[in-house]
């Protein structure tokens, strides 16, 4: 009996290591973008996502630019993080801020709109939750200019008013 048991144990083991999803949010400037990549070897179900711009929680990425340009109209790329399923190895833009030609923002000190989403982008928190196929699930918490930390947890929360809603 313990050596059924301990076989069953060790075939969960396994199976869970062939569906580990590790998420990596990130943050570069040139262009400027941010980023969201899966590293692990399963597929991430993204379930709860917050956003947040020094500390203050955030709907959108037009309120994520308002908070860093102030108030006007910023165009820009994104692709929704909320829901998704993120396969292993995928990597995708989440957000790319535009110039007024609709183009992404390069590398460019001399530009003050650059200066000031380089220095903004520091500002910026995510704490997004997401479960393997096994329904295990983690939070990561990255952005700013700390490294990332991903922590188990039992369940992700539910949408709530702080919820991201991209």
């Amino acid at each position: 009996m313990f050596v059924a048991g301990y076989t069953a144990y060790m075939q969960r083991q396994q199976v869970r290591a062939a569906v580990w999803p590790i998420l990596e949010f990130d943050s570069s400037n040139g262009p400027i973008r941010f980023t969201l990549a899966n590293k692990g070897v399963g597929p991430a179900i993204i379930k709860h996502v917050i956003l947040k711009v020094d500390d203050q929680p955030v709907k959108n990425w037009a309120e994520v630019l308002e908070k860093i340009l102030g108030s006007g109209y910023h165009p820009g790329e994104e692709s929704d993080m909320s829901g998704r399923v993120f396969a292993a190895g995928e990597s995708m833009s989440v957000f790319t801020p535009h110039d007024e030609t609709q183009k992404p923002i390069p590398f460019d000190k001399s530009n003050p709109l650059w200066a000031k989403l380089d220095a903004g982008r520091g500002h910026v928190t995510v704490e997004i939750c997401y479960c393997s196929t096994l329904d295990e699930c983690w939070t990561l918490r990255a952005g700013g200019l700390t490294a990332g930390t991903t922590t188990e947890t039992r369940h992700c929360p539910t949408p709530s008013a702080i919820t991201f809603q991209q």
